[in-house]
């Protein structure tokens, strides 16, 4: 089974509501023309009508325009976010303004569009806007269905993070912690397996006797043996006493194997023994000997891979993936980052005596942008680093390792990321620029010289990206 199954039938696709607030009504015409074989479209002239459609309906998605009669756009904002603060509403305006467009976003805008406007871009735009609303109701739904069961949604057994996808796991930990069931974990590594793994034991009724963690790759194979199933005193040189194994200790408990992909062979068919039979032998031993533990196993590799070039044992990898349970990369929720990297640095903060408190609104964008391909691991290892260093009470941009910041890599191609022509030239250019600025180390008036523009230029990019320089007084007092 695994948590992102739903069985039953699926639920009717829900038509998404969009409501669109301009007094021209050529405008409106329009965007019901272009939206109508995929969503409803309610229509409102001015702010008024908007605010009591929004009463009387289920909306999804406001096209709010910025020009009109009575209140403005921007105006209206406000007011139509404090009558459901989950509503997606776009800013329609008719000149590409910077600062307008800024000010949206602080409001709670979710993008802005300009007229004339394309119809793929209304179509993507309202597309990405419905999933973000959909994806939004899911998570409500699912927390609520949690919380009435008593599953914390923020720091779950030492796990941290909301994205529908860690939901579901806190979901699934407390369906199957009480079954005596082996469970197998794959994910990639730094995802946070071995956490998974002890909240499974901590939410079971063995949570009382001990959890023992083996790492199988860090074990030199000549002692692998050993280390699992113990050994009898004169087994082999140097076996002065006998040892107890992994096993053996975790007896009434649970055993964590990780990267069990590296397990040899012959040592394959004596886990697959200890599943199967409930008992071990050691090392020189004359009779197998009982033990009660619950079997966990992770693992980082293709398994089922390895079944087929014969590097691991097919009855094994059954026998283990009973209860499989898939840990998402971190890229895959980048929602989760902000509330890692606050979680990080007040304990490494802690753990360290050092005052800091935060982070600033740029550093912790381009934590949010970052591929992580270490996972929650490197973001913990990047967060401990800046606190260690950090010069001030919140960490700044310059905090960040450059490597982290500003990738050398640069935005990918369209086809693997599936941004447009416009968004990864954006990208590009924004990387670009904030490189430059990170290597001189901000001075604007530099980083202007080297780009070949002015620096009012770089300073209304700086805005537009709602990236603060470091050491300004708004960078200085952002913070978590």
């Amino acid at each position: 089974m695994s948590p992102a199954s739903s069985p039953g039938q699926a639920e009717p696709v829900r038509r998404g509501t969009v409501l669109v607030v301009d007094d021209e009504e050529g405008v409106r015409a329009s965007v019901r023309a272009i939206l109508a074989d995929t969503c409803r479209v309610l229509e409102a002239e001015d702010g008024a009508v908007a605010l009591e459609l929004l009463r009387a309906h289920d909306v999804d998605v406001v096209m709010l325009d910025q020009r009109m009669p009575g209140d403005k756009g921007i105006d209206l904002l406000p007011r139509v976010k404090a009558l459901d603060p989950t509503l997606v509403v776009v800013l329609v305006t008719a000149v590409r303004d910077v600062r307008t467009a800024v000010e949206a976003m602080r409001l709670g805008a979710y993008d802005y569009l300009v007229k004339p406007f394309d119809v793929d871009d209304i179509i993507l735009l309202v597309q990405r806007a419905l999933e973000k609303r959909a994806l939004e109701r899911e998570v409500l739904c699912l927390r609520s269905a949690l919380a009435s069961n008593g599953v914390e949604t923020v720091g779950f057994e030492g796990m941290v993070g909301r994205h529908r996808e860690m939901i579901l796991i806190y979901q699934f930990i407390t369906q199957i912690a009480e079954a005596p069931t082996t469970v197998l974990i794959t994910g990639e590594s730094g995802t946070g397996k071995e956490l998974i793994a002890r909240a499974i034991h901590q939410r079971s009724a063995r949570r009382g006797q001990p959890f023992v963690a083996v790492n199988v790759a860090a074990i030199p194979e000549t002692l692998l043996e050993s280390e699992l199933f113990g050994h009898e005193k004169g087994a082999f040189t140097g076996a002065h006493a006998r040892k107890l194994g992994k096993f053996e200790l975790a007896h009434g408990g649970t055993v964590f194997l990780d990267e069990i992909g590296s397990l040899r062979l012959d040592l394959q068919t004596k886990l697959l023994r200890v599943l199967q039979e409930r008992e071990i032998e050691r090392l020189g031993g004359a009779r197998p000997v009982p033990v009660d533990v619950r079997v966990l196993a992770a693992t980082n590799v293709n398994l089922r891979q390895a079944v087929r070039e014969r590097a691991f044992r097919e009855d094994l990898f059954y026998r283990l993936n009973v209860l499989p349970l898939h840990v998402p990369p971190l890229r895959a929720r980048r929602a989760d980052i902000p509330m890692l990297v606050e979680h990080f640095v007040r304990k490494l903060a802690r753990e360290c005596h050092r005052d800091v408190r935060g982070v600033t609104a740029g550093a912790l964008e381009v934590l949010t942008r970052y591929d992580w391909p270490g996972n929650v691991r490197e973001l913990e290892n990047v967060i401990h680093r800046a606190v260690v260093l950090a010069r001030e009470p919140v960490l700044h941009l310059q905090d960040i390792p450059l490597d982290v910041a500003l990738p050398e890599t640069g935005p990918r191609l369209a086809e693997d990321t599936g941004l447009p022509l416009r968004e990864a030239c954006a990208q590009f250019e924004r990387q670009y620029v904030l490189r430059v600025l990170e290597r001189v180390r901000w001075n604007v008036s530099r980083g202007a010289r080297l780009l070949g523009v002015h620096r009012n230029t770089v300073l209304a990019k700086l805005s537009a990206w709602r990236v603060q320089r470091p050491g300004t007084p708004e960078d200085r007092s952002a913070s978590m």
